[in-house]
């Protein structure tokens, strides 16, 4: 067959032809479907609340309304002089949102509290804006040299000023011992104990990965072995399930929580109510990042505790106790090198021969024999 020819072999159909250049609309709401069912649950909701700022910002910074066009990098750059605080030479610090939009915005509760806004929230935020912008097939602002440069200087300046990322207290051995010291009240105690256990010990999981586990997703290999199933995650989309181990007492809590709640499907881990009554609806994430900070509050642990803790404190305490990097990768399925290493070397860091190279001052008899030096 001439495949020039081919129109010739085609029915007529009653449909108006597409624009080789544009979207169809219907096409552009089957693709920001398949965009948001492929997004997980938490970062859907954080791009939906970083959203709803920007409206809020420049329906009361420049009155237009985050719409039909593409926002100019002039806009992103506004909005970190707006956000973030930059040192001045009285030693103070600024930032150039008007206090009266900074109140409205607190006022309608889109905005937490007075004053400038973290690095970290201001980066996420114009990450968020930036992919918007691809999402409708646009040039994203967040992508401007000019903005990058800001940025970056920015960051600098914040630092060299004593302004640092702040990270959630990593939960080591110590820590996790405490709170599990704490799980001793009834059923409570025991699905805590082996969430906690299972989190940590089961390679650093994230909160959703851990409220994601299902019945099903666990089986006993042997009297000390479980094994727990990870399906769709961060940084694994494919769906393909790959087994992880529970060893020791992280497994022996398991059998202990599923002897108390026991369920042929369902949530691994369930709510508990009244009368340590056992629910059937699953536990969220937010419940989790609670019940490690009531753990906290009972263990008497002072720090910034949240569910990253729990992952931080694994791959640190895996860094404490040598650990080869990539066994524990294997593990917590960190894909970014430079992600993990940051706990990873403080951790190995604590046990390293170089931190404790001066042992304290000499004995005396050393000091009494010393040969004079020259002053310099």
């Amino acid at each position: 067959m001439n495949v020039l020819n081919i129109t010739e072999q085609l029915p007529l159909v009653d449909e108006s032809p597409l624009d080789l250049h544009v979207l169809a609309e219907n096409a552009q709401h089957a693709a920001a479907a398949f965009i948001a069912a492929g997004t997980a649950t938490n970062t859907v909701r954080s791009y939906r609340s970083a959203l709803t700022y920007w409206s809020a910002w420049l329906q009361l910074r420049y009155g237009h309304v985050l719409g039909d066009a593409p926002l100019p990098a002039t806009v992103a750059v506004q909005f970190v002089l707006d956000h973030l605080a930059r040192p001045l030479a009285d030693g103070g610090w600024a930032h150039l949102l008007p206090p009266s939009i900074d109140a409205a915005l607190v006022a309608a509760g889109i905005k937490a509290r007075l004053g400038p806004l973290a690095f970290n929230t201001v980066s996420h935020r114009l990450a968020v804006l930036g992919k918007w912008h691809r999402i409708k097939g646009w040039d994203s602002p967040s992508e401007a040299s000019v903005l990058k440069t800001l940025l970056r200087e920015a960051r600098k300046a914040q630092s060299r000023q004593g302004v640092n990322v702040r990270k959630k207290s990593a939960i080591v051995l110590e820590p996790l011992q405490a709170l599990l010291a704490t799980c001793t009240d009834g059923a409570r105690g025991v699905r805590d104990r082996a969430l906690l256990l299972l989190a940590w010990s089961g390679g650093g999981r994230r909160r959703s990965e851990v409220v994601g586990l299902q019945v099903s997703d666990v089986r006993q290999l042997d009297a000390d072995t479980w094994l727990y199933a990870l399906g769709t995650t961060k940084t694994d989309t494919s769906g393909a399930r790959r087994e992880k181990p529970l060893r020791g007492q992280a497994a022996q809590a398991l059998a202990a929580w599923l002897a108390a709640a026991p369920a042929e499907s369902g949530p691994l881990f369930r709510r508990l109510y009244k009368g340590g009554k056992i629910g059937t609806s699953g536990l969220s994430a937010d419940q989790v990042a609670r019940i490690v900070q009531r753990r906290a509050q009972l263990a008497g642990l002072e720090g910034d505790w949240a569910a990253h803790s729990l992952r931080s404190g694994f791959v640190t305490e895996a860094g404490r106790q040598g650990v080869p990097l990539g066994e524990v990768m294997a593990m917590t399925e960190h894909r970014n090198v430079t992600t993990v290493m940051g706990y990873f070397q403080a951790g190995a860091l604590l046990e390293s021969r170089a931190s404790q190279l001066y042992g304290g001052p000499p004995p005396a008899e050393v000091l009494s024999n010393k040969p004079e030096v020259e002053a310099d």
